[in-house]
């Protein structure tokens, strides 16, 4: 169970809950910081204290002063107003991690809301509600056009008290939700990453000098160090390190520089899945409630530039570190690079073309690939809009949604890696293959089989993109 403080929610909780249904619960600690937060919303209001969204309108109809009664009614009113996305409707697992995200921001008691509005939250991801929430439409500075679907689904039979709507409006909770989960599928993509690449090596026969443990002492990246021992692991007692066995001291780069490229794909991860780990505790509203303060404070915490950044951060090193993939998947099938038969074809026979055409599905992945990279946290808000207050935006919901895509074609992409390295080793017939990549071959070739005689290419690679989805081939060392 995941037990909701505001302070110690993680990406595997939200995969947890959003994917395997875990159940979620509030600490009792925080249902009594939430009460104690909004008593001190309930005396702002009863001193009529102007505090935005709680005693005014919002945005740029802050000259809009509300009394107690108006406050009231407002609640409900601007979630309607903003009622604005478009588009397809999220994926399911993507509302569950927004309505966690919002629940859990709830029980720090930053936001000021009563203890029922996040005990609602929760009791919808145990019955796990099915909401509409359409994904286009927000800017990401707090994803509101998402927030008020959500909350439309959620609310809708539900009095809010006064500031509870624009509460349940202001974060990030959509696009945090969902950088989550693809930050999650980030992670099991670059260990089979790992995996695949070091079969590569072995495909090709590579100089394994490239691996020497002292090119991560003078060149001191933390993800290149990690790569470094990953690739060691995976390759322990591999054919490569016998001497005489390469066969050329300069290798492709996509070959020779593979620890590096590993190296900064793990530091662009680390650096994105800190910050997320961040944003999943953090305030992301307007108003705050906080301690030794009398009334909520009007800030813009839903400025979300740190994970936007980070994401398009990310996707840029990824895409870089998958073209270098389908590079490789290219010289494995060709004889001029790889010394095999053109295609890895067993038959010999010129006429037929083997995995040859993975080739040229592997180049059209990466070139999909790489449009998803272009940044987009620093596109440029109309300073027109509302008076020119609301002049800043991150599209902080679409970064995470490209970086979703962009690992869902990845897998695709190292799925035909792994089924070209693992032809090319049987081709190559050299033995051992490594302790790591030979468990890797097998869980392979037990999904797809070794191509026939005939040429037959296998139809469907959709098994092992699911099994490189679950986690299952990048297992082991």
């Amino acid at each position: 169970m995941v037990v909701l403080t505001g302070r110690d929610l993680t990406r595997a909780d939200v995969a947890r809950v959003a994917r395997s249904g875990e159940r979620v619960a509030i600490h009792h600690e925080a249902i009594s910081t939430m009460a104690n937060s909004r008593a001190v919303v309930e005396l702002s209001l009863e001193r009529g204290d102007a505090v935005y969204g709680l005693t005014t309108g919002a945005g740029v109809l802050k000259r809009a002063s509300l009394d107690a009664t108006a406050a009231a009614t407002y609640a409900n009113r601007i979630i309607r107003q903003h009622q604005v996305a478009l588009g397809p409707s999220a994926p399911h697992d993507v509302v569950r991690a927004m309505i966690l995200r919002l629940a859990n921001e709830f029980a720090s008691g930053v936001p000021g809301v009563r203890p029922e509005l996040a005990l609602h939250l929760v009791e919808a991801l145990t019955a796990d509600t099915a909401a509409r929430v359409r994904i286009l439409g927000s800017v990401g500075e707090a994803d509101l056009a998402q927030a008020a679907d959500l909350a439309m689904e959620l609310f809708r039979e539900v009095q809010l008290a006064a500031g509870e709507g624009l509460a349940l409006l202001t974060g990030n909770a959509f696009a945090t939700g969902w950088a989550a989960l693809a930050m999650d599928d980030a992670a099991t993509l670059i260990a089979t990453m790992e995996a695949a690449g070091a079969l590569s090596l072995e495909a090709m026969a590579a100089d394994p000098s490239m691996l020497h443990r002292s090119i991560a002492e003078v060149r001191p990246y933390p993800g290149l160090a990690w790569a470094v021992g990953r690739m060691h692991a995976l390759l322990e007692g591999s054919f490569l390190w016998d001497r005489g066995r390469a066969r050329s001291l300069q290798d492709p780069l996509t070959f020779r520089g593979l620890p590096q490229l590993l190296g900064a794909v793990r530091d662009a991860f680390d650096h994105a899945d800190g910050v997320l780990a961040m944003e999943l505790n953090a305030s992301q509203g307007n108003p705050i409630v906080v301690a030794g303060e009398e009334r909520p404070l009007s800030v813009a915490n839903f400025e979300i530039l740190p994970l936007a950044a980070a994401l398009d951060y990310l996707r840029i090193v990824l895409a870089s570190v998958l073209t270098a993939s389908a590079e490789r998947i290219v010289k494995l099938l060709e004889t001029s690079w790889s010394g095999l038969p053109t295609g890895l074809t067993p038959s010999g026979d010129p006429a037929d073309p083997g995995l040859g055409y993975l080739g040229i599905a592997s180049q059209a992945l990466s070139a999909e690939i790489r449009l998803l990279a272009a940044p987009v946290s620093f596109e440029l808000a109309s300073t027109a809009h509302a008076e020119g207050i609301e002049d800043r935006m991150t599209m902080a919901p679409l970064g995470a949604r490209r970086l979703g895509e962009q690992v869902a074609l990845g897998r695709e992409l190292i799925c035909r890696e792994l089924v070209v390295a693992v032809q090319a080793t049987e081709l190559r017939g050299l033995l051992p293959l490594g302790r790591g990549t030979t468990a890797v071959a097998a869980r392979v070739r037990g999904i797809v089989p070794t191509l026939g005689r005939d040429g037959s290419v296998p139809a469907d690679l959709e098994p092992l993109s699911e099994a490189i989805r679950a986690g299952l081939i990048a297992t082991g060392p």
